[in-house]
């Protein structure tokens, strides 16, 4: 076994530059997996070379596309067209990504081939019954591990089905894997989602040249078409820097006095930017310069200084649009004058790790005290009392990086050091988190 690697954030003075941190690692999977089902060839530009990503593009390799790193960050894929995949000889690791998973699920469901997925322990410990269940009506068999878990093998329909299907609760996994799954199947495959989630599958699955069509409905909600058996052709793709990523650095500078951080080229995806919003509402000092349309995105830089933070209520409507975010704003809130609630929040249960949980056990051995409902949180901040959140505690991460980079931040402005036991998983979505946040003037020590 991997011994762990720990890390302990100590207090540290102003954070200062402009920086920009990886690439969006959700635009990432995508345009591997679309590259490898379209013809021609696909440049990428910008893409995300963690863990993560790395496992989808070594899973599309095995399934016949040709994948190729040409330098940072800049790949190329030759694919194979729509079905045109191959079966793999091995089973496809997918480490600690669900995103990858769920979505080559749905792309493999629709394929007619065979095809056997494994994970690390917190992946393995993550049920798929949420798109077990779609993908099954597609015409997709299903053997999974007790509870829907990997490893699971899927055998892919021969001749698949359009479906409709309309989602229990919001989530881009789950009507991307259906989307994807539509691809191979004749007529229209068509996904109603109960509140909008983020829409790089559509908006991708269009530059490939796919018709996607997307109706406004009541209350909100939304209906996804995918007319199937699109001819799809290889496309540049320009790989935004990662808003989820960016939310550490941000957080980072709202919290530690004096600091002034300029983020570049961040992915501001109305439907992922949640997080700005919410910093807003904290009253943080943050505004968009320079936003832009690239590659069918929106991006822009993002500039905050450090301005004492109050205590907000979050609203649930707000969740698709920051699911990933919501531990490291946790943290900006134990910084803030007095309370602030966060609702709509059951979907972190089944993240990486459940989050929810997680962040109250690491929040209250720091010394803030909390609230905590079946899908919401109440934090109470030091902020205005002339206190610093404690800290001096040592943090679990659960093999979880968004835990583990939320508590390597609220040390930066913690009374006392804060340890986090492994902070080997950051790798995963973050690589190089340490050395960026240490160039801006982070002291973090390996121990």
């Amino acid at each position: 076994m991997k011994p762990l690697s720990s890390l302990t954030s100590h207090r540290c003075g102003p954070l200062l530059g402009r920086v920009r941190v990886p690439g969006d690692k959700s635009i990432s999977h995508r345009a591997l997996m679309l590259g490898a089902v379209a013809l021609g060839e696909t440049r990428i530009s910008g893409l995300l070379e963690g863990e993560d990503v790395l496992c989808t593009a070594a899973a599309m390799r095995a399934m016949g596309a040709q994948v190729e790193r040409l330098s940072e960050g800049e790949w190329v894929v030759n694919g194979l067209g729509v079905g045109g995949l191959l079966q793999p000889h091995s089973a496809l690791d997918m480490g600690n990504s669900g995103t990858a998973a769920r979505l080559l699920m749905g792309l493999v469901a629709g394929q007619g081939l065979k095809a056997t997925f494994v994970g690390d322990a917190s992946l393995s410990s993550r049920p798929m019954n949420r798109v077990i269940d779609p993908l099954s009506q597609v015409g997709a068999v299903f053997e999974a591990s007790e509870g829907g878990r990997m490893p699971l093998t899927i055998t892919g329909a021969q001749d698949p089905m359009p479906i409709t299907y309309e989602l229990p609760m919001a989530s881009a996994q789950v009507k991307s894997a259906v989307l994807l799954a539509g691809l191979n199947a004749p007529g229209q495959t068509v996904v109603i989602e109960p509140k909008p989630t983020r829409d790089h599958s559509e908006k991708m699955l269009t530059h490939f040249g796919a018709k996607v069509e997307v109706e406004e409905l009541d209350g909100g909600a939304r209906r996804i078409t995918l007319h199937g058996r699109p001819e799809l052709r290889g496309r540049d793709v320009i790989v935004p820097a990662d808003i989820s990523s960016a939310a550490f650095v941000l957080v980072g500078a709202a919290i530690v006095e004096g600091s002034d951080i300029t983020v570049t080229h961040v992915g501001l995806n109305p439907l992922r930017a949640g997080v700005v919003e919410t910093l807003k509402d904290f009253g943080a000092d943050i505004k968009i310069i320079d936003q832009r349309i690239e590659a069918g995105e929106i991006v822009g830089d993002v500039r905050i200084r450090y301005q004492a933070l109050k205590g907000c209520t979050v609203p649930a409507s707000r969740a698709p649009a920051q699911i990933d975010e919501y531990p490291v704003l946790f943290a900006a809130a134990a910084c803030a004058e007095g309370e602030s609630r966060f609702e709509g929040l059951e979907e972190l249960r089944v993240k990486e790790s459940d989050r929810l949980s997680v962040m109250v056990e690491g929040l209250t051995a720091c010394g803030v005290e909390v609230e905590e409902g079946d899908d919401w949180l109440v934090v109470k901040g030091v902020g205005g009392t002339g206190q610093r959140v404690p800290g001096g505690a040592e943090v679990a991460s659960h093999l979880d990086h968004r835990i583990a980079m939320s508590f390597l931040v609220l040390g930066m402005a913690a009374q006392y050091p804060i340890k986090v036991d492994d902070v080997g998983p950051i790798d995963t979505s973050f690589p190089g988190f340490q050395v960026l946040m240490e160039s801006l003037g982070a002291t973090l020590v390996e121990e």
